[in-house]
């Protein structure tokens, strides 16, 4: 599941591919990704006009045009961009093609289609479209991470993944950050001491700018994500058996030893 990381690198893939340049055209290949908008309403309300920035809050990618509309990108499960020469063969998931300006073509590609594409006229509709979502894990500051903290009664783990508490972190980055810290993903995040808040803080911090400059979340050796999938999992930092469990619907990984319960 594209996270925060995959997301920037999006936005990155947007920047040099399409800002800056004119939209020429838009071939919608499959209208079940559009949301709250036509096949023809988003051709019209693009074509001609010209790409000028991407910006990205948690997992929306926000392509602005602007005095124009702003198209809002989420990835679902399985979204991703990819730039392309407009002659080159697409694949079967491709769901929309904008081609720009320079021989450029940027498309919205996603297997499952669990989300998709808005478009907003102006600031207040994006606004409105982004009202649920919580600040931005790599944004945020260390009070605003505490004061999200404090205010939740739920497990860390849970609270972590909650866009509308935090925006940007999935499955992966939160067990990542939680082993990290030494915590164990159901503790509540209101008992949390404010050391122990400060030091999630931090490593979640490290945790993503090491993650983003990778693309992705990195399955390296020293990284639990890199020994989650192994047929015996076991933790890169003490060598111990790594255990696996559902909490809130989703697949929870963790070292007992290293994230006692209680901690």
């Amino acid at each position: 599941m594209p996270e925060l990381p995959d997301v920037e690198g999006f936005r990155r893939e947007f920047a040099s591919c399409a800002t800056g340049r004119v939209v020429q055209r838009v071939d919608v290949r499959d209208t079940g990704v559009l949301h709250g908008v036509s096949a023809r309403q988003l051709r019209d309300a693009l074509e001609g006009r010209r790409f000028t920035e991407a910006e990205r809050h948690g997992k929306w990618l926000l392509a602005r045009t602007g005095d124009g509309p702003t198209v809002l990108l989420h990835f679902g499960m399985t979204g991703l961009l990819v730039c392309a020469h407009p002659d080159e063969v697409t694949d079967a998931h491709d769901r929309v093609l904008f081609t720009v300006a320079g021989g450029r073509q940027l498309r919205y590609r996603d297997q499952r289609k669990l989300q998709g594409l808005w478009l907003a006229d102006d600031d207040s509709a994006v606004a409105r479209l982004l009202d649920r979502q919580g600040p931005d894990a790599l944004a945020v500051d260390r009070a605003g991470f505490e004061a999200v903290l404090r205010a939740r009664r739920g497990r860390v783990k849970t609270v972590l993944t909650d866009q509308s508490a935090l925006a940007g972190l999935g499955n992966l980055l939160a067990d990542e950050i939680l082993w990290r810290a030494g915590l164990h993903p159901t503790c509540r995040a209101s008992d949390l001491s404010e050391r122990e808040r400060r030091r999630l803080y931090a490593l979640m911090r490290r945790t993503l700018r090491s993650a983003v400059t990778a693309g992705r979340v990195p399955p390296r050796d020293s990284w639990l994500t890199g020994h989650r999938d192994d047929p015996v999992p076991a933790c890169p930092r003490c060598g111990g058996p790594l255990r696996r469990s559902r909490l809130a619907g989703r697949t929870t990984v963790w070292c007992p030893r290293c994230q006692p319960e209680g901690s």
